[in-house]
């Protein structure tokens, strides 16, 4: 009879201990609990500082501008200074800067190389003051101009009239655009050279005409204006 008792309490003891195990095995099975309150992430505090824009920009370098003077037309004499000689108090001493010469006679003259032949020069414009006039002139070489010449011709014409008459800015742009038409007929040869004058400004009685050269070594024909200086 103690033998069943203890037999008994033997079984009761392993169902317990079989209890406790299947009880631990059931809590090692239950699912892993992830916690959703999740901390919130730390960002770096946004600054409201304005965009600064950088002002002082580096000047932008770009290449001087030299000015072509009237008695160049070779662009490596345009770089030059004026020649530093001394010249006369001439009513046309300031034609110095655009690289005319005074020769002995007076006169200041603006000597062209010939493309045409290697050492050879002439004369390409001219001016002088005779009296209480001045003449200039701008000569074709065997009655034909040179490249550039056309233009150089009005801006010394030009030049001339601006410093030496009365005329106005208005008038002045009149007497360009007529002395325009007068050298391109010439170049085109609608004008045939003669003694005949045009007058194309009343007031300061400027004639100009197209002409064959009746002295000096160059062979060829003049476009000349005739400008009466004013009575100071």
């Amino acid at each position: 009879m103690s033998i069943i008792v203890r037999l008994f309490g033997a079984i009761v003891l392993q169902v317990s201990a079989l209890a406790a195990m299947s009880s631990m095995a059931m809590s090692d099975d239950k699912p892993f609990r992830v916690n959703t309150q999740q901390t919130p992430a730390v960002y770096p505090r946004k600054t409201t500082q304005p965009f600064r824009v950088n002002t002082q920009q580096t000047p932008a370098v770009y290449p001087q501008k030299t000015t072509q003077r009237i008695c160049s037309l070779d662009p490596i004499e345009d770089l030059l200074p004026p020649p530093q000689t001394k010249t006369s108090n001439s009513l046309l001493s300031y034609l110095a800067e655009q690289g005319f010469t005074q020769n002995k006679e007076g006169s200041w003259v603006c000597y062209a190389n010939d493309p045409k032949k290697e050492g050879r020069y002439f004369t390409l414009f001219k001016v002088k003051q005779v009296n209480s006039r001045l003449i200039a002139s701008s000569f074709l070489d065997e009655g034909s101009l040179i490249q550039g010449q056309e233009n150089r011709s009005l801006d010394f014409f030009m030049m001339l009239i601006e410093r030496h008459t009365n005329s106005t800015k208005e008038n002045r742009q009149g007497i360009r655009r007529y002395l325009q038409a007068f050298v391109s007929l010439v170049k085109e040869g609608k004008i045939r050279p003669t003694r005949r004058g045009y007058l194309f400004d009343q007031p300061n009685r400027a004639m100009v005409l197209y002409h064959t050269l009746s002295s000096g070594n160059l062979k060829g024909t003049g476009i000349t204006i005739n400008i009466y200086l004013p009575k100071s």
